[in-house]
């Protein structure tokens, strides 16, 4: 979970008009419905805010996109990752948006409406003042009221963005498309007027909290009628009639202008494609040409049926919206890369074809490994399968896997080694038939080496030390070549991620009939074990010579990324047993446990210990001895209670920080780094969740909600179906009494993908004391590697 900013594209290149097609564009939009917990007239779409989260660091979006699009069409109010609810001034709808992430990224060709004499350049001067009283969205569609008089709402494909203003009757009525602002550093734009309705551009940029290599967005927008006249912008200078304007930097764009005194309404698309001019227009021809009323219905349908996936019943009002709100936002990336024709662009920024699957990009690793990934493996496999083969196809055009890439290029931020556990969890859910071993020569290629200097990524950059060592070492301010972060930073970290990855990596090697390499990675899992101080019970960094780094506080850790080693101490999801061995065994385990929950006060006040006690600021990752809720390192910390003896206080931790979660512009716990946070909602609520990330396991807890309905793809779950029951669940009566699987009793506090698939009915008994329910010695979910012998 970062927050930093993000670099500009660049336009590049021309663009031909000949495939270009318009579209009469016709029709406001519907009205978002109002919410309500059934979902007013059935529908799912209706309990979704897209509102949630848009405030103190949240960093979400509430414009329109369909799932996993390309095109993520939203406000810009001045955030560094586009929209923040607390500013009442748009600068422009921008077409690129990714949901919490932490740096500032996207926010391409913001598109404004105006009224009158094109006079300014720059958007932080021409922004145009709203109030949310005037302002809507639901799934696929956004709306708001300005205070110039302009209604501007928007819709989207999966390529494309639809725009539709109602002007005032005037004959200057202005659409502004502003090439040369973005949420990011742009290095070169180029904006041409092709003709009375068509506009294409090209921006190339760079960065992602650092600089990275430049990439392009090409953009090409069709109105649904003429524009009565149009000019362009460099710099400050306004340039009537003027067709081409190209910058280095700085301000570029173009207008166009219609006469709205008898037609008050223009529509257009624009269309989006990161291979180059004839890919937008493919894609324009493609996804374009419809009704804005059209797409928007079409747009709500998709959701509908995404969203109808998982069905829900009881819960508060409020559980009700912020699951399906956070169901919605887990549907929200990685994003469609590839244009109608299968062309991308590849990491080595040649152009390749995605043949028999659709190419996605933005992969947020680190975030997403935990939470995220496995949703989308249970929810929409068939999308995740292509996720995973697009990962696959990065290493083939590049030479390495990613870490965190963004569009067409490597930006290394965050640290360790989460590319593994990503793609040994698509291994292990089925995801990878006919991939497994290009999947394990990749991963193998990426747990023994480190990348080249002339290469993007960073890959494993401490590998030669911990395979010499047994751990990263931790290098106080490290310099280093490559733009992102860097391992020697967070040597404690570093060293449990890798070793995370080791364990999961073993199981794949061991399955597909690599047995010394099993034997070998499965040793290496338990490379925590070398940064484990005896002295101070916790993890600590290791120097280059072996001595202990930094203070031997565990609050005041150094070497722990976004985290301190109070935090990091629970990271350890291939052997538990043998942590909680180290720590003094599960009754040490357990006070330790208890004192990082703050758990005596949680009995008393749940959501006060949350919100007060555990959550410190949105971005307080350091100096602290509590749970961290809002951050990557604690997301499986509270399932470890699974593995020591006590479920029951796993379920009193989970319903405590599901309280973080509310039906407001704040109620979002820390940034949704692609959907992380909001998985992490979704699967605490249904009461299954990854407790070893890269494997198939799943953890149980109680759910929130009397009854869940899942509707699973059948070539991957052939039942087809999956119900959660735990009647009469609530505040009070959360502690599992039993569990029966179809009928038969089941007293594991895990299950496997295979038992899921198996499974029809999940059904949980609650009452309102702890049970010995998952208590035996046997009930724990096994080791990895390690303890497990």
């Amino acid at each position: 979970m970062r927050w930093t900013r993000l670099p500009r594209l660049r336009t590049a290149g021309a663009v031909t008009a000949a495939v270009l097609i318009g579209g009469a564009l016709a029709a406001p939009a519907v009205q978002a419905a109002p919410h309500s917990a059934a979902g007013a007239h059935g529908r799912l779409t209706s309990l979704v805010n897209p509102f949630i989260g848009s405030q103190d660091e949240g960093n979400t979006y509430p414009g329109a996109t369909v799932p996993f699009g390309m095109v993520q069409f939203s406000p810009d109010t001045g955030h560094n990752t586009g929209y923040d609810y607390t500013q009442n001034h748009i600068r422009g709808f921008s077409l690129v948006h990714l949901s919490g992430v932490g740096c500032g990224l996207g926010g391409d060709l913001p598109v404004l409406p105006t009224t009158g004499d094109v006079t300014e350049t720059d958007y932080s001067k021409y922004a145009a003042t709203f109030s949310h009283d005037n302002e809507k969205a639901s799934p696929g569609y956004y709306e708001v009221g300005l205070d110039s008089g302009i209604k501007a709402e928007l819709t989207a494909t999966q390529r494309t963005g639809v725009q539709r203003y109602t002007f005032p009757a005037t004959d200057k009525a202005n659409v502004l498309l502003n090439a040369g602002q973005a949420l990011h550093k742009t290095l070169s734009t180029k904006v041409t007027i092709l003709n009375d309705h068509t506009v294409q551009t090209a921006i190339t940029g760079s960065g992602f909290c650092q600089d990275t290599k430049p990439y392009t967005v090409y953009t090409v927008t069709r109105f649904n009628r003429p524009f009565t006249t149009s000019g362009t912008w460099n710099g400050e200078t306004v340039t009537a009639g003027s067709r081409h304007s190209t910058a280095t930097s700085g301000l570029n764009g173009a207008y166009v202008r219609f006469d709205t005194r008898r037609n008050r309404t223009v529509e257009a698309t624009t269309a989006v494609s990161y291979v180059d001019a004839r890919g937008a227009a493919l894609n324009l021809r493609a996804e374009g040409g419809r009704s804005f009323k059209r797409v928007e219905h079409a747009a709500q349908a998709t959701w509908e049926r995404r969203l109808e996936s998982v069905r829900t019943r009881g819960g508060s009002d409020t559980q009700q919206k912020t699951f399906y709100s956070s169901l919605y936002r887990s549907f929200l990336a990685p994003n469609t890369g590839s244009d109608v024709d299968g062309r991308y662009t590849g990491w080595d920024q040649k152009i390749h074809r995605a043949r028999n699957f659709t190419y996605y990009q933005n992969f947020s690793l680190w975030d997403t490994y935990r939470t995220q990934t496995q949703l989308l493996s249970l929810l929409a496999p068939r999308q995740a399968r292509d996720m995973a083969i697009s990962v696959l196809q990065i290493d083939k055009d590049s030479g390495w896997l990613p870490k965190w890439g963004y569009g067409t290029v490597e930006t290394n931020i965050m640290t360790g080694d989460p590319v593994t556990p990503f793609l040994t969890n698509a291994y292990q859910q089925g995801l990878l038939k006919g991939y497994e071993e290009q999947a394990y020569q990749a991963l193998k290629k990426n747990a023994d080496g480190v990348p080249p200097a002339d290469s993007a990524p960073v890959g494993r950059e401490g590998n030669k030390q911990y395979i010499a060592n047994g751990y990263v070492p931790y290098i106080a301010n490290h310099t280093h070549a490559k733009p992102g972060d860097s391992d020697f930073d967070y040597g404690g970290s570093a060293t449990l991620e890798y070793a995370l990855a080791d364990g999961m990596l073993s199981q794949m090697a061991a399955d597909l009939g690599h047995r010394a390499d099993a034997a070998r990675y499965a040793e290496r899992a338990e490379n925590y074990r070398n940064i484990f101080d005896p002295s101070t019970g916790f993890f600590r960094s290791r120097d280059t010579t072996g001595a202990w780094a930094g203070p031997d506080d565990p609050a005041q850790s150094v070497g722990f990324h976004e985290g301190t080693s109070w935090q990091y101490q629970w990271l350890v999801p291939q052997d538990i047993p043998g942590m909680v061995g180290l720590i003094g065994g599960e009754k040490a385990a357990n006070a330790r446990l208890d004192s990082f929950f703050a758990y005596d006060q949680l009995l008393k006040d749940p959501a006060k210990t949350a919100s007060e006690v555990w959550v410190n600021g949105p971005y307080s990752y350091y100096n602290a001895n509590k749970y961290n809720p809002s951050n990557e390192p604690d997301l499986i910390a509270p399932y470890t209670y699974l593995s020591t003896g006590q479920p029951w206080k796993t379920t009193d931790v989970v319903h405590a920080a599901l309280t973080l979660f509310t039906d407001t512009p704040t109620g979002m716990t820390g940034n949704d780094d692609l959907g992380t946070m909001s998985a992490w909602n979704v699967l605490s609520s249904i009461g299954i969740f990854p407790v070893q990330p890269g494997t198939s396991t799943w953890g149980l807890s109680t759910p929130i909600f009397d009854r869940v309905d899942i509707t699973l793809d059948r070539h991957y779950y052939p039942r087809g179906h999956l119900t959660i029951r735990a009647a009469g669940t609530s505040g009070t009566d959360r502690y599992t009494q039993s569990v029966s699987a179809d009928g038969s009793s089941y007293g594991k506090t895990y299950l496997t993908t295979d038992t899921l698939r198996r499974t029809r009915d999940l059904t949980f008994t609650v009452g309102p004391r702890p049970s010995q329910w998952g208590t035996s010695a046997d009930a724990a979910p096994p080791a990895v590697v390690g303890s497990a012998g």
